[in-house]
């Protein structure tokens, strides 16, 4: 268990009003206390618990309670995980934390809170979270886009997440890779069934796959690529013209203002040099100015966009 709390934040947090934001991971349960100005008066990460759906409840609840604690506040409640509500039955799906799939989770976290709690989806937040205080900021529309584990996105128009009819909005990773040349076209298998998904290419262990051997971590292949390799050189420039080729098609049917790269694969600076160059080739417009954009929160985003639910 980590915390942080400095005396004066403590005072001061008294004074603001304040929004807690939780990020339910798999492996970890983060809780922060944003004021009003996005400091952050109070921060603690626990273990997520393996035992039950309840256990994990009360984690929350007992993270909850020891932020208003600290901070003799009580405070609004958000959520950020992966998966997301169904709009038909309210239980959780999609996400991480098996346990918790097909659950009533926000029901059973008002319960315990004795308040209302919003919930959205991990990558919704991160975007929330670009659009309100980082990359993103003073924009009309931001696309959110992570490239990690797997591949999502956010849509937030105006400082609000747009979740859609089915709460699937952003779920770009899981259309397939467009414009595809000719040994893309069958792709492998993603874990949701299809062939071909954009996740399969552009997630980190997709990156990985289809180069070479299959084995080789991304980092090393840029090693290999800054170092001269001609090999991983041209691989690295297919990777970013499938970068390119994917984000058009978000910029074709939501044409955002900014969209900024989330996940371990955003950390590949080369990225935002190359991908805009790319653009034009494929976005239906005589020109392309939106702005490709490193995050600005990293880890954070998802936690602090889950506290600006409110």
């Amino acid at each position: 268990m980590t915390s942080s709390l400095s005396p004066s934040a403590t005072s001061r947090a008294a004074h603001r009003p304040i929004r807690i934001g939780v990020d339910l991971g798999g492996t970890k349960i983060e809780a922060v206390a944003l004021a009003t100005d996005g400091s952050v008066a109070w921060r603690e990460r626990v273990a997520t618990p393996k035992t039950s759906a309840d256990d994990i409840y009360q984690a929350i609840a007992a993270l909850v309670q020891r932020c208003e604690t600290a901070l003799s506040t009580t405070a609004s409640v958000g959520v950020g995980t992966p998966g997301s509500l169904s709009p038909k039955t309210g239980l959780l799906r999609g996400s991480n934390t098996v346990m918790l799939n097909g659950q009533p989770v926000k029901q059973a976290l008002e319960a315990r809170l004795k308040r209302e709690v919003r919930m959205a989806n991990d990558a919704n937040c991160f975007a929330l979270s670009e659009a309100v205080d980082g990359a993103g900021k003073r924009a009309a529309s931001v696309f959110g886009v992570i490239l990690g584990t797997g591949v999502g996105g956010g849509i937030v128009i105006n400082g609000q997440i747009i979740n859609g009819l089915h709460a699937i909005a952003g779920e770009w990773g899981h259309n397939p890779l467009p414009w595809p040349e000719a040994d893309e076209l069958q792709g492998t298998r993603c874990y949701c069934g299809k062939l071909g998904c954009i996740e399969t290419w552009l997630s980190g262990p997709g990156i990985a796959a289809n180069f070479a051997d299959g084995r080789t971590a991304t980092t090393e292949i840029l090693r290999r690529a800054a170092a001269g390799d001609a090999a991983a050189e041209a691989y690295m420039q297919r990777v970013e013209d499938r970068l390119a080729r994917a984000l058009a098609t978000i910029i074709n049917v939501i044409d955002p203002e900014v969209i900024v790269l989330g996940g371990g694969v955003s950390n590949i600076g080369r990225l935002y040099e190359n991908v805009p160059k790319l653009l034009p080739k494929y976005v239906f417009s005589e020109f392309v100015e939106t702005r490709i954009a490193r995050n600005v929160h990293g880890d954070s985003g998802g936690v602090r966009g889950a506290a600006w639910l409110w």
